[in-house]
């Protein structure tokens, strides 16, 4: 079921709400500084193609995000979060599109704040924990990365 609420999804909005996240990773690559910004945007991008399935999970090896980098995301966060918001009423409309409708207001939350998030799938959650147990217990083997 999950492969059809994508396709959907894809189809709807998922699309061209990447190329809203792909537009802001082009204007944040310009200069250095802006490069993790770039990447929360990319990483975002992919999530917005093909969310079901997928889950956000707070990512407590992930460094804090400066006042200075709260500032500056602020501009996309809020205009795809305002995005997000208006694709999901629209979506809710119908009764076959509410799903879709609640993803997306889900997903605006994630715009204004995605740092400190990571995505999983739904099926390795188990095992993200897991990994994360045993990186705060010390070993150094399963290493959990932040996006």
């Amino acid at each position: 079921m999950k492969t059809v609420g994508n396709l959907l999804w894809f189809v709807l909005c998922g699309v061209w709400i990447a190329l809203g996240w792909l537009f802001w990773a082009l204007i944040f690559a310009i200069t250095v500084v802006g490069l993790p910004f770039a990447r929360q945007c990319v990483k975002l991008a992919h999530f917005s193609l093909w969310p079901f399935g997928r889950t956000i999970v707070k990512d407590p090896t992930a460094t804090k995000l400066g006042s200075v980098g709260a500032i500056l995301w602020i501009i996309p966060g809020v205009l795809m979060a305002i995005g997000y918001v208006l694709t999901g009423a629209l979506l809710c409309i119908t009764v076959i599109g509410i799903p879709f409708g609640v993803q997306s207001i889900k997903m605006a939350g994630l715009a204004l704040q995605p740092f400190g998030k990571k995505v999983v799938r739904s099926k390795d959650m188990a095992s993200f924990y897991a990994a994360l147990d045993l990186t705060h217990s010390g070993s150094s083997r399963f290493r959990v990365g932040s996006c």
